[in-house]
Formats: C-alpha cells, structure tokens, sequence
C-alpha cells in the first residue's frame, strides 16, 4: 500500500492575495460562484481597511458601489452599516446624475466588511504574507507565505494595492519600505513578477495630516451636515428587513458633521518657500500621480492664482476625535506641515496626530490582461486594483467583482463575467484599462461613459440583476428582493400611465413647482416629464402607490422624464452590445491584415481584444480599420471550409 501526500496545506479553487477592496470583493464574488476560497493577507485585522479617505461613493464612484452591490459585492452593505455622514452630489444637475457620498467610521467600516465576508461558508481566511507564487509551467498552481505555508490553488487573485515595493516618503530625507503607515511592503512578490518577465512601472498617491479635533476652533469654520434623512437612502439593495427604526427613521450609526476651511495666503507662502523639501518636487520621488486627487504642492505649483484651497475636516470615526484633512495631502517634512496646519482658520493651535506622506508603489501595465482581468502571459493568474494603475476604492471593488467571479469561472468551468461599456461603469472601467492602458493613475468620471443618462445610480439593479442572476450570484432571498424591486417599477410605471389627473388635483404640485396649470385631466405620466415635477407628489395627491418603495418610484420617474435621451442612447448601446457579441480569435494574424492601417495592426496585435467592441476601445483603430478588420475575418471564415473541403478530396 503506497501512501501520496499533498505539498500543500490545503488546496483551493480561488485564492486571493490581500484583503482591501479588490480583494474582499474578489473572494466574495469567487465563493458566490461555488468557488472553495481563501482570502490570504498579512493581518486579519486589517481585512477592509480604508487606506486613506474614509469615504464611499462620489461621482461615478457611487454608482460603481451601486453596480457592486447589484452584483452581490459587499461594499455598499458596508457602508451602510458605516456611514456617519451622507451627502448627493451633483444636485443641481438633476437626478439622472446625482451622485451619492458617504463619510464611513473607518473602524465600524472595516468590522463590517469582515463580518461580511465570514457569513459565506466557501470563504475562508489566512493571515500571511505571499513571498512566491508557484507555477507548473507557466500555469499558477499555487503559493508560498514567507511564514512557510503552501497552499495550492486552481487560480491566484492579486490584489496587493500599493504593497508591492512600497516605499513611503515624507520630505526628502525621510524614507522608508511601507505598503502604507505601520505596515511593511511586500518585495518578494514584487521581484517574482518582475522576473517571469511581466512589464512593471512605478505611480505614487499621497495622503493628507490627521488633526485632534479636539484642538479645532470650530466656532470659525462652516458645518456640512449629514442629509440621510432628507434622502432616506440605503445604499444596499439587499436588506432582507426596512433599515429603519419604529419611528421611520433610517437605521445608520449617529451622524456627523464635517467642518469646512480654507488653506489661504499664509499657506500658501510656507508652501512656496519649502517646495524644494517635497518629496515630489525635491526629487524623492520621480513617478506619477494622480491628476485629479493631487498633493497641495500640485495646486501650489499649478493654480498659482488661486486666492485659497478648500479643505474639508471629515470624522473618522464615533470612537475617535481624530480628523482627516481632505484637500491636504503632502509630501513635505513633518514640522512643516504642522506650520501650514497652523496657518489654517481655525487650526491655529491644532495638534497633528499623524503626518501626511507620498507612497511609490509597483504595478503593472493592465493591456497586459484580458476582458476578464487575467494576466494573458500566466494562464490562472488575475490581478485587481492599484495593481492596475487604478486609484479609488470604488474602482478596485468594482475590478474585484470581474477578477473574483471570473477566476472562480476559469477554476469551475463556468461563464465569465463579461461588461460592456453599455451596461456598467464596471464595463467602462475595464475596457479603458485593457484597452488603453494608464500613464497616471486611473479614476472614473461620468464623462468616460458614452452611456451616462441610462448608466445611472438608481437603475443598477435592473442593468446587473440578469447578469448576476444568470451567473447564479444571488441567494434565494436576494433574487425574492430582486424580484419584489423590479415588480414595484413595473407597478409604478403601469400606475403613472394608466392613472389621470384632473387639474384641480394637480394644480398643488404644479403650482409649487412654477409649471403651468392642466387644461383637462391627463395621464400622471404626461404631468411627470414635466421638469421640477415629482412622480411621487402625483401620487400623493391621487393616493395612489403609498407602498411602493421610494427608489422604485424615483427610477421609474427618471425613465419617464428623459424617454427621448434614454431611448438615444439605448441605440447607441444596442450597436456596441452587438459588436460585443461579434468575437475574435485571441490568435488573429494582425499583421498579416494589410487592409488595416499600420497602427491598427500593431494596437490589436499587442492589446489581442476577444470582441469587436474591445478593438473598437483600443486607440488607433478607426471606423474604417473595424469595417475592414469584419471583412478580413469573413474572409479567412469562408476560406476554412473550403480548405478542408480541398483535402478530403485529396483523400477519395
């Protein structure tokens, strides 16, 4: 009788390196698919945590969280059980693109998402720091923890933010090895990837002092005041019960205020005389940065006229009374920026608790990965996150989903998970990354979208609901309160078009809003496309839909108010949708396709899309290239067949 013993501990289908928010969305994506997974990082304590700003959401951003949860991701779970301060943005524009904002206790924050990820029976975790990962070929099988642990695995997730090589920076003369404060960087992995011949380049991001708030004058400063209760609103769509109390009132923690200053000429002159001493600008560091988060040295050296900088004193938490000084990240000397802290209104005597810092960190040019965020080089191997040259919470959760239920896929044999730019800010994240590459860090904005009136906050559950429920990501409770969501939209429209108004029971809500009076009744759908007109005040006023959830009613509004803008862009997304389902060999001949400009050839020979709709994404390839590239791909369509049909008649 002859005994076998595995060399691993234990084996997985999905394993996941580092547990911030591509990680955590990656393996909970991973194990809803069936996928047995291991979330892998240093500390278990710091599973979720909020590197820098505690905050969720924003423009764009808040509807990735959206899009995240409709996907059964956990962040907007989280930020519900978090959140100390709510704020829409984008008000004055109309709600199609309001964007929600969530100030986070940084330590109610990070609990939830842990116990988040502990209610899932197929994910487990390991503290650990990855050294190497383990290859049978060129295909991952594995990996091995500094401590001496081997797990085996049928796919790798990393997600290691800006760990690898990181290297932290305050002032020229001060620096040292840190995935971020307190915490060392991880350089074995780093070297290995570097060695298997991946292409590696270096971005910086920075973060901003934290004060006492204690020490704060704010009888100087403007108070921003949380508006929950004015928006009553949940960011989760999957709350199995009201999150609200007996009273009606939302159910978050207690709410915060943040406080508002200014950085003014004093600043600004401190700034000015010790530039020199920044790690930026005094040579410490030569990567780039993120454009639109960038250091006050930035705004100093770039918007000289700028009479003042806006800086925001936002709440960490309900167990601290330390501050985050938005608008202030820094890489200059420590008794420096507690003299410019000085110079503030209302920070005059204020005591710096930590001090702001730059950090340079690896990651790797994302055209080197496919639609599904796998490396195309190392079969089973898929990365996520500030790895990619993205920067923002929201963007690494939403790159998480994709690399988490596709490594799941790959291990299972399962379907991808495959965006377009025409479903989801996800979609538009990913194409852009693997299409065109970063030459500064990655951030979503509304006007990357060529889809951003249908692609909205609100909607997210009815574009992602069928992707989710078709890859079995739901569980029977979510799909009843998927089912119950889509039906109340269904009701609220069938309501707003079969229900009339007469004049004197619309003259109320019209008059209120400055709208002309009805000559006759008509249907409360006609009144709603009015602009300033609320679907859920017609209703009111007829009593009709009183049961029906606020975000449904909200929706079906928007849908009904810019019909014609909707339905433009819906033909827009059906055309790329279509050439989404046109696929490509990941082997083409590219340069054998003399009909494509040269350009052309050499972007899709590098960028390899699986779909036209990627091709069409890449830089370079023009209408004319894509028209050419389909008759180029008949053209060899056609000549298969009849290839083979020569050699069986060779063979008779």
């Amino acid at each position: 009788m002859s005994l076998s013993f595995s060399p691993f501990e234990a084996e997985f289908d999905v394993l996941v390196i580092g547990a911030g928010h591509a990680g955590t969305e990656a393996a909970v994506a991973a194990a809803r698919r069936g996928a047995r997974t291991t979330l892998v990082t240093s500390a278990l304590e710091t599973i979720g945590q909020m590197s820098c700003n505690p905050a969720i959401g924003g423009v764009a951003k808040g509807t990735v969280v959206r899009e995240v949860d409709a996907l059964g991701g956990i962040m907007a779970r989280a930020t519900d059980m978090a959140t100390l301060q709510f704020r829409m943005l984008n008000r004055g524009k109309g709600p199609a693109v309001w964007a929600p904002r969530a100030q986070c206790d940084r330590g109610l924050y990070r609990r939830a998402v842990r116990t988040l990820i502990e209610e899932h029976p197929l994910l487990e975790t390991v503290q650990g720091t990855v050294a190497r990962l383990l290859f049978d070929g060129d295909q991952v099988i594995g990996v091995e923890t500094l401590e001496g642990r081997r797990f085996g695995t049928r796919t790798v997730v990393v997600t290691t933010g800006t760990f690898l090589r990181g290297r932290i920076h305050i002032g020229t003369t001060t620096s040292l090895a840190g995935g971020r404060a307190g915490e060392t960087s991880a350089t074995h992995l780093a070297e290995q990837l570097e060695h298997v011949g991946l292409e590696v380049a270096r971005f910086k991001t920075g973060t901003p002092p934290r004060i006492d708030g204690r020490t704060v004058d704010s009888s100087k400063l403007d108070r921003q005041e949380s508006e929950i209760e004015q928006f009553d609103y949940t960011w989760s769509h999957f709350w199995s019960t009201p999150r609200r109390d007996s009273t009606g009132v939302t159910r978050h923690p207690a709410q915060l205020p943040c406080l508002i200053t200014f950085l003014g000429t004093a600043g600004k002159q401190l700034i000015e005389t010790h530039i020199g001493e920044s790690a930026m600008y005094g040579g410490a560091i030569t990567s780039r940065g993120p454009r639109y988060c960038p250091s006050i040295e930035d705004k100093i050296v770039k918007f000289p006229g700028a009479e003042r900088h806006q800086l925001f004193l936002e709440p960490e938490g309900h167990d601290t009374h330390e501050l985050y000084v938005n608008g202030l990240s820094t890489s200059l000397p420590a008794l420096v920026q507690l003299d410019i802290l000085h110079s503030v209104p209302g920070l005059e005597h204020v005591r710096m608790t930590r001090a702001g810092y730059a950090i340079e960190y690896d990651y790797y040019p994302p055209t080197q990965l496919d639609a599904t965020l796998q490396v195309r080089a190392l079969p089973g191997l898929f990365f996520a996150g500030q790895i990619n040259g993205t920067t923002g919470y929201e963007e690494a959760a939403g790159q998480g989903v994709v690399a988490g239920a596709n490594a799941a896929a790959l291990a299972l044999g399962l379907s991808p998970l495959m965006l377009g730019r025409e479903s989801s800010y996800i979609g538009v994240l990913v194409d852009d990354l693997i299409t065109r590459g970063v030459d500064e860090p990655y951030r979503l904005f509304t006007s990357r979208s060529e889809f951003r009136l249908t692609v909205r906050q609100d909607n997210a559950i009815r574009r992602l609901a069928p992707v989710a429920l078709a890859l079995n990501l739901y569980n029977q409770e979510e799909e009843a309160i998927v089912a119950r969501r889509l039906a109340a939209e269904e009701e609220a429209r069938s309501l707003a078009d079969e229900t009339s108004i007469r004049p004197e029971d619309a003259l109320p809500v019209l008059a209120a809003a400055g709208s002309a009076p009805l000559a006759h009744a008509v249907r409360i759908s006609e009144v709603a496309r009015r602009q300033h007109i609320s679907l859920g005040d017609l209703f009111r006023v007829m009593g009709v839909g009183a049961d029906l959830p606020a975000d449904a009613v909200i929706s079906t509004e928007l849908e009904i108010k810019y019909s014609g803008y909707f339905d433009r862009e819906r033909l827009q997304a059906d055309k790329l949708r279509r050439m989404g389902d046109f696929p490509l060999d990941a082997a083409l001949p590219y340069d054998e396709m003399l009909s494509l400009s040269l350009e052309a050839r050499q972007k899709l020979s590098r960028l390899r899309p699986l779909t036209l709709a990627q091709a069409a994404g890449a830089p370079g390839v023009s209408p004319t290239d894509l028209q050419n590239l389909v008759i180029e791909i008949e053209k060899r369509r056609r000549a298969v067949p009849s290839a083979r049909g020569r050699v069986r008649r060779r063979k008779t």
